[in-house]
Parts: C-alpha cells; structure tokens; sequence
C-alpha cells in the first residue's frame, strides 16, 4: 500500500523528472536565439487565451449538466449571438496577430539578413566588419574554416562575444543541420549548396552545437564544442593556432572526409586558399570539374545554341557542325552569328 503523502507527491514527479533538462533554447546567450525564444513565448500565450477557457468549460459544463444536476433544460435553443462573436471572434484576432507577429518575425529573423544590433539595448556600427566562418558538414564531424584567419579546426568552433559572425555553411555528401541553440535556430547544410546565418554570441562560455538532422551511422555523436570568449581571447587563439604545424589543403581535406566516429578536436595553423569554394562546388579532387564552371560552359553553350537557331533556315543547315569564334576574352560573339565568323570543324 502506497502512502497517503507518497499518493498526493505523485502528480509532482514529472517536473522533478523535467528539473534535470536543459531550457538553453528558452534562456540563450545569443540575440537572435533570445528573439527567437520571444516569439515562442509569445505564440504559446496567445494560444493559451483560447486553450484555457476551453479546458475551464469543459469542466464546467460537464459538471453544470451532470445527471441530478438542476440546470435550465432549453430544448429548443438553437442561436446566441453573443456566444457565436465569442467563438468565432477571439480566435480570429488571435490568427490576425500570430499572422502580423510571423511576418515581421520572418523578415527581422531572416538568417541571411545582417544583422543590425548586438542587443537589445546596442545597435551594431556601421563601420563593423563580421567575423566569416565557413562550416562543413562531414560524416560524421564538423570542419570550421577561418578563412581571413588562415586558420581551421574541427568539432571546435570559437568565436568573440558581441562580434557578429556570418556563417556559411554547405555538407560533403548528404544533408545536416547546424544548430547552437544558444546562438540561433537550425540551418541545414546541404552538398552543392550555401547556406547562411548571421548570428551573435552576448556572452562568454563553454556551450554545445550539434547536428538535428539524421544523417547515418554516426549521427547521435555529430556535435562539437562551441567556445565564447573574448576578444582579446580571441586573438590570442587565433595566434596559437597559427603555430600549429597542421596544413589543410586539398589532399588532408579528402582524407579528413572520410567517414568516421567520435573524431577528437584537431586543428589546423594554414588552409588552402579557395578550398571552401571546391568543397562547395565538389571539385577538391585533382581533374575534377567544378560545378560553378560547368554550369557557366553550359550557359555558354545554350547561348551560342540559341543564336544558332536565330539563323536563317539555308546558313543554319550549313552550320550544323560548326564551332562558334570567341573573342580574347573567351566571350562567344552571340548576337553577331553570321556565315562569314562560323569556323566549320
């Protein structure tokens, strides 16, 4: 038999259990996480003005029309004017300011919009430059790579407080999400493409990033260490890194790619300049084709095609196998496509 004070403690236990989580999403250290963080508590209390009476009635009414009970029995009611502005209107208004709160929200938190205050209370000058940090998703690790710094580590990011960075972040084979959720929300990381976020950190500590998207075998390991510090320590670091005899170029890249698990912090004092732009456009491999020239060719080429059909029926035939004339520039010379500049093959 369990205990009347044990019986009456047991509705309690839940948030005993919940004592032990961490509410870092509710109590960030970043301003735009702390925005996005006003929004939620915002929109669950504008939802709370309909759920609560609701739950209240509920109650109410079950009790109020219970069996014995001595309530009004009108059989014939059908319509009340007054309740029907009440269900229909408080709802409605609540839908119209989520509707207003969400557009502003979309666009002041956009997270390729730069930002325009460190807080609150302190708007960025404009003469600030941001820090620019390039984020690789590997499998199953992460790779942060200073490119003004000439500097680059993985599964440790570090960064000065009140100093906005810019993210810009693309993945080496399938798609992450990287997420700090004490500095802002999730961004994915996709192969091919980049993707960015502007955020800032307004106070110093040791906090947590991680990956919130399924990506294989080592997925729940996926996190790395997220360092705010100051400054002043911010250089410092950046000095020490630079002693670090660690080279990251094209060779180390590929085998750092390589999948694998719990992966230790390494560091690297110099980076291959441009090596972000290959991993973006998936040329780090010697004799590959970036993605970016491909396509330009491609465009190239559907323009020459293009004026090619412009010709009229008799030269066209003619040239059917003809290469178009580029001028030094490598530019092909559309719009003059004439019989007299087509050099037949």
């Amino acid at each position: 038999m369990i205990p009347k004070i044990v019986r009456r403690g047991l509705p309690l236990l839940p948030l005993a259990l919940l004592s032990g989580c961490n509410t870092v999403v509710m109590n960030p250290t970043g301003d735009i996480a702390k925005q996005q963080a006003d929004l939620i508590t915002i929109s669950v209390l504008l939802m709370l003005i309909i759920i609560i009476p609701v739950m209240i009635l509920t109650v109410l009414f079950a009790w109020r029309y219970r069996k014995n009970a001595n309530a009004k029995y009108e059989p014939d009611w059908d319509h009340s004017t007054k309740l029907e502005l009440v269900i229909w209107g408080a709802p409605l208004l609540i839908i119209i300011v989520l509707g207003l709160i969400t557009w502003v929200s979309t666009h002041k938190l956009d997270p390729y919009r730069p930002l325009d205050r460190i807080d609150a209370n302190r708007p960025i000058p404009a003469s600030t430059k941001p820090l620019e940090v390039q984020v690789v998703a590997l499998d199953w690790k992460w790779l942060f790579i200073y490119p003004e710094q000439g500097i680059a580590s993985v599964n440790e990011l570090v960064t000065p407080v009140d100093v906005p960075v810019r993210f810009k972040i693309t993945s080496s084979t399938v798609m992450n999400t990287f997420y700090i959720p004490t500095l802002a929300g999730m961004i994915y990381a996709m192969p091919g493409m980049e993707t960015t976020l502007n955020a800032v950190l307004n106070k110093a500590g040791d906090y947590k990033g991680i990956s919130a998207n399924f990506s294989g075998e080592g997925f729940s390991h996926m996190h790395f260490a997220y360092k705010g510090v100051s400054a002043g320590e911010f250089d410092a670091w950046v000095q020490k890194m630079k002693t670090n005899p660690g080279v990251l170029n094209r060779a180390d890249y590929l085998s750092l790619e390589k999948p694998s698990v719990r992966d230790p912090v390494k560091f690297y004092g110099s980076v291959e300049p441009a090596l972000f732009n290959r991993i973006l456009n998936r040329c780090v491999a010697e004799g590959s084709v970036c993605m970016n020239q491909q396509m330009a060719d491609d465009h190239k080429r559907n323009q020459v095609a293009a004026e090619i059909r412009k010709l009229p029926k008799a030269p066209a035939a003619q040239v059917a196998n003809a290469e178009i004339c580029e001028t030094p520039e490598g530019q092909a010379v559309a719009g003059q496509v004439t019989p007299n500049n087509i050099v037949k093959k």
